[in-house]
């Protein structure tokens, strides 16, 4: 499955001193951030009080965990160049929308989570059944970040993994359960910085061990399996003959670029609350914006290590060899001298343990507003509520260890996150973004629609992966392929089953909706008018977010 790095790893007095300031600055983060939680919404959304500079890197920092490192960097190298389509198309475009549409919803109606605001659009059983679905999704997306951290602390000390991933899980437990999602965003700040300090020298001394970009380019093409096809976006896309390792461009534009971009950017809670947390409506509207610009660039620091590993690693990938997850810390061990070695070691471990902490406190926050509150103990004061939060903030690290190891039985971590995505959001997106734009869809809509998409999310991955034993009517070769043509089965399911149910059933009046769907806005909020509150002109939401999106197309044509 992994390969035992901890011979080829020098770790010295110098690097373990570098792991003991991060790791004592996050724990006095989790005291300090402590001290300003007094009610429930400060624990689970920092009192929505912070401004958006903060909300901004910490929602791309909460993305920048196991799935963003080791999982691109492992895309990287098993794809090649096409994997940047997880970013401009898969990413960008969605966190815009986000930012520009949807935020003022979910902000302006004061909701805690994503649940939350389907209770409030549809009814109680489409709400109990995204929180549920919810849950078992975080708990999963954690375990992957959680076995990541478990490699690079084995890495580090030589222990067994079920012991690594243990002590990994116990220092985001204490920040986590300290500080709530302040301690959790405040930390997420700071390991943005440390996570860029890690990897960019690890990018430079890499280019500059194979001659630089154009060296990179012609030992690829000419020494591994890629060959040229490793630098094509686009090349190789056709439907029904289609060579490019992510598959047919019907696939890659509409299962990634819009069922599960979208899908994860604006229905994930784990991102969404980031936002929430926000100050106000135009902080809230800035924050997936700001956190655009650093995505837009990320790609030059997880595929390029993903490539330079494919040459230098000649075994990466085979059997017997090293798997594409162990990508960066094979270069790691091969590179970094001591010191550098150690900020990039905090680096990782300071991605893994955002990414981990991101599940965990929108699992916190969604057990407890949307599952234990409304159905499980009632009408119990504040703090009742704080603390059931605190305690199953321990309960879903101790379930996110179990999954860890889940996640260890898969070479490519990125392949599994897909296909989680395919289960939990795809069908979520379908629902959401109907209920969105048409007040005529009905509660019950709502709901079957959401089976319905998650049930033929699972039968399809089921079939096209053939778990299930039954003749291939229609064969996909890549992975990732699979996942995006899963996710578009999904969503087509969803909004048929959606439109069906509601031509059938009676829609809720619309004073009932007022604030929750395009084009019936809610006058008595007095978020209303507030994302037109802006101070300076680079202030605005829509130059941030067109200037993101014309950045996206440029570097798209350049590397066409």
């Amino acid at each position: 499955m992994t390969t035992d790095l901890a011979a080829t790893l020098d770790v010295n007095a110098i690097d373990y001193t570098i792991l003991g300031i991060y790791f004592a600055i996050v724990i006095a983060i989790g005291l300090l951030a402590r001290r300003a939680v007094a009610t429930s919404e400060d624990f689970f959304l920092s009192g929505r009080a912070l401004p958006a500079w903060v909300t901004g890197l910490a929602f791309v920092a909460a993305n920048l965990g196991a799935l963003e490192i080791l999982g691109m960097a492992a895309n990287g190298a098993e794809y090649g160049i096409a994997t940047v389509h997880f970013y401009w198309i898969g990413a960008v475009p969605a966190m815009v929308f986000l930012g520009l549409v949807l935020m003022p919803f979910y902000y302006s109606t004061r909701v805690h989570s994503v649940p939350e605001y389907l209770r409030r659009r549809f009814n109680a059983p489409t709400h109990a059944f995204n929180a549920l679905s919810f849950a078992v999704a975080s708990v999963l997306t954690a375990g992957v970040n959680l076995y990541a951290l478990g490699l690079i602390i084995q890495s580090l000390l030589g222990w067994p993994l079920w012991l690594a991933i243990f002590v990994s899980a116990g220092f985001v437990l204490i920040y986590i359960t300290l500080g709530g999602l302040s301690g959790a965003i405040y930390t997420e700040v700071l390991q943005f910085f440390v996570i860029l300090a890690g990897l960019i020298p690890l990018v430079i001394v890499g280019l500059s061990a194979v001659g630089g970009w154009d060296g990179l380019k012609d030992k690829v093409t000419e020494n591994t399996d890629l060959g040229a096809s490793a630098f094509s976006q686009w090349g190789g896309t056709g439907v029904g003959d289609a060579t490019n390792p992510l598959g047919d461009w019907i696939g890659i534009v509409f299962g990634l670029g819009f069922v599960l971009s979208f899908g994860y950017w604006t229905t994930n809670f784990a991102e969404v609350q980031r936002a929430l947390s926000a100050k106000d409506l135009s902080a809230a509207q800035r924050t997936p914006l700001i956190g655009a610009f650093p995505k837009i660039f990320i790609p030059a620091l997880t595929i390029i290590p993903g490539l330079v590993a494919l040459v230098l690693i000649p075994q990466l990938g085979k059997e017997g060899g090293p798997t594409y997850n162990d990508a960066i810390p094979e270069l790691m061990a091969k590179f970094l001298p001591n010191g550098v070695l150690g900020i990039a070691l905090t680096g990782l471990l300071a991605a893994f343990m955002a990414g981990m902490a991101a599940n965990v406190s929108s699992f916190n926050t969604v057990f407890t507003y949307d599952l234990w509150r409304p159905y499980v103990v009632k009408n119990r004061p504040d703090r009742y509520y704080l603390q059931v939060g605190r305690i199953i903030t321990v309960i879903g690290i101790v379930i996110g260890i179990g999954t860890a190891f889940i996640a260890a039985g898969y070479e490519n971590i990125m392949n599994y996150v897909q296909a989680l995505f395919s289960f939990f959001n795809a069908p979520l997106f379908a629902t959401f973004i109907v209920g969105v734009f048409w007040k005529r869809m009905t509660a019950w809509a709502g709901f079957w629609g959401l089976v319905s998409g998650t049930a033929a999310a699972i039968l399809a991955y089921l079939s096209l992966n053939d778990k299930l034993g039954i003749p291939e009517i229609v064969f996909i070769e890549s992975t990732q392929s699979r996942n995006f043509w899963g996710a578009i089965a999904a969503f087509v399911v969803d909004v048929v089953v959606t439109v069906i149910v509601t031509l059938l059933t009676k829609p809720k009046p619309i004073d009932e909706v007022k604030g929750l769907v395009w084009g019936v806005p809610d006058p008595d909020n007095p978020d209303a008018a507030d994302a037109q509150n802006v101070r300076r002109w680079w202030e605005s939401p829509k130059v941030l977010g067109f200037t993101a999106l014309g950045i996206t197309v440029v570097l798209s044509i350049v590397f066409l």
